[in-house]
């Protein structure tokens, strides 16, 4: 697929100039004194953190609030918020300029996640504001509340416990472990080639969510490495998300409507992303078409299988589309964003590295017993569920490193925090999954550091239990993911195979910095070198 689909066009000059002319002289006046305060409060902040080093609180100055202060750590938000949030009591407030509605309280407190997100959570829906913020996947399961949102995910949970379609994606994964990813790192190795994990395992992933999904493969993890336009459009939507989050509603708005700036970027991006999907429902038809004569061909079990009949969507193209791209989201913007972080974080401790394979070498022994030819070593998925020390290595990497590492609701009416603090009517709420893993008092004094050991019971032979509303990776609640075993199982599957038949070391000079995103992306990709063990 190229990148051929072309975004709108961008407003005329013409255009740009009759819209700023129905603008009253008070209207143009306000917007600049606007944006001289804003530069001007910006510097004024600069200056002072230099000179004064990190605010416990953000500054709220008068007229634009903390805006100055996020747009001054944007590059750094998440670890921003945790120093913030760790100064603070795990609690802030914090507010936009007047008149843009922009009232924020900000969370890392497992017992106000709680009530948030379990006890109370009929008061603390996503929002409109939220719908609008990914009105890529509006009306699905992933933006909805009430009664839509539960006869939704009701199907979604019907779906994605069909046994016969866990099996599908089960063997899709395995397939291309054995078949894509392998090789490509067998090549890399044998060159001594640096590379970036962080895009090979978006290949990898977006191919395995993709395929049983839609009934076909996409292929971006295949010999000839095609371009990821559709991968990089998800990437953009995730990015764009964020602004939106952080700049006023009708900033972005006006900006969407102009057709200008980041909202220019996204319209392209939307028209690759439902290109896409577009795309893909044509080759499972033609799929469908070629196979229609072949009595002996297994009928299709994919997701779409479960969608395209129902009138509901038959009659809305848009839902549907919203629906399969919120799969999308779901799947590869969470699962290929944790592996480039475990890996980072394995590659790091050799000796978490060792003890998992410890606990695969039985497995490995026994596979080599019966097949002595092979090269390399694939693990079945029914054969590391019950690694308990490997799992733990997960758990541990989505804890400091959780792939949303924000979440989003909004206040229905006042109440009152189980910290004592009242939100109000139409509050933002922000809940710092990043934060939470660093704070001291959740954790201990060790919070930062990458021990799977915390996760285990005294003889490390079980798991240890944590509440969902402390370990947030998953969400909680009603909302808590559908798809956890699912995600757990291709993580074993990868993990397993990369960890056992190869070394992996980060290059040197490796600098990692989360991208300005709504998801913990690296910005700078993940660079390392592989080296062949020798079994």
């Amino acid at each position: 697929m190229s990148m051929q689909h072309k975004p709108k066009a961008q407003a005329s000059p013409h255009t740009l100039l009759t819209t700023m002319s129905t603008m009253s002289f008070s209207q143009e006046l306000l917007i600049s004194t606007l944006a001289i305060i804003l530069v001007s409060m910006y510097t004024l902040y600069l200056r002072s953190s230099r000179s004064k080093g990190p605010a416990v609180l953000p500054t709220n100055w008068p007229i634009v609030g903390v805006l100055p202060s996020l747009v001054a750590n944007l590059h750094n938000l998440h670890d921003y918020l945790a120093v913030v949030l760790a100064g603070s009591g795990h609690n802030f407030r914090a507010t936009g300029p007047p008149g843009t509605g922009m009232r924020f309280f900000v969370t890392c407190d497992p017992a106000n996640v709680r009530h948030i997100f379990t006890s109370n959570h009929a008061n603390f829906p996503k929002g409109a504001e939220f719908a609008a913020i990914f009105d890529i996947a509006g009306g699905s399961f992933f933006t909805t509340e009430g009664e839509p949102w539960r006869r939704q995910r009701t199907r979604a949970q019907r779906v994605l416990s069909n046994p016969r379609l866990v099996a599908t994606m089960t063997a899709c994964c395995l397939d291309k472990v054995e078949n894509g990813l392998l090789p490509v790192l067998m090549h890399m190795a044998t060159t001594a080639t640096p590379f970036d994990l962080q895009a090979l395992t978006t290949r990898l992933v977006f191919d395995i969510t993709a395929a049983p999904l839609f009934g076909v493969d996409p292929g971006l993890l295949s010999s000839d490495m095609p371009p990821m336009d559709a991968a990089v459009a998800m990437d953009t939507v995730m990015e764009v998300a964020l602004f939106r989050h952080i700049v006023p509603a009708t900033g972005w708005k006006v900006m969407r409507r102009l057709n200008i700036g980041p909202e220019r970027k996204l319209a392209a991006a939307h028209t690759v992303l439902r290109g896409f999907v577009a795309e893909m429902m044509e080759r499972r038809k033609m799929k469908e078409h070629a196979a229609a004569g072949d009595e002996e061909a297994p009928s299709s079990v994919d997701i779409l299988s479960s969608y395209i009949d129902d009138p509901d969507y038959q009659q809305n193209d848009g839902l549907l589309h919203a629906t399969l791209i919120n799969y999308m989201i779901a799947g590869r913007d969470t699962i290929s964003t944790a592996l480039t972080w475990v890996f980072y974080n394995l590659a790091q401790n050799p000796r978490v590295m060792s003890v998992i394979r410890n606990e695969l070498s039985p497995i490995a022994s026994r596979k080599a017993a019966s097949d002595s030819s092979s090269t390399m070593v694939i693990f079945e998925p029914e054969e590391t569920k019950s690694l308990v020390y490997m799992r733990a290595a997960l758990q541990e990497s989505l804890r400091l490193h959780p792939p949303v590492p924000i979440e989003r609701k909004t206040a229905v009416a006042s109440d009152v925090m189980p910290s004592g603090h009242v939100v109000h009517a139409g509050d933002t709420l922000l809940i710092s999954l990043h934060s939470m893993g660093r704070m001291e008092d959740v954790w201990g004094k060790d919070c930062r550091e990458y021990n799977p050991d915390r996760w285990l019971s005294e003889d490390g032979k079980k798991l240890r239990y944590v509440p969902s509303h402390k370990f947030l990776a998953f969400s909680s609640g009603p909302r808590i993911c559908l798809g956890k075993d699912i995600s757990f199982m291709q993580m074993n599957t990868i993990v397993a195979a990369m960890v056992w038949n190869f070394d992996v070391e980060l290059v040197d000079g490796l600098k990692v910095q989360p991208e300005m995103s709504c998801v913990l992306r690296m910005k700078n990709g993940l660079m390392v070198k592989l080296k062949k063990r020798e079994m």
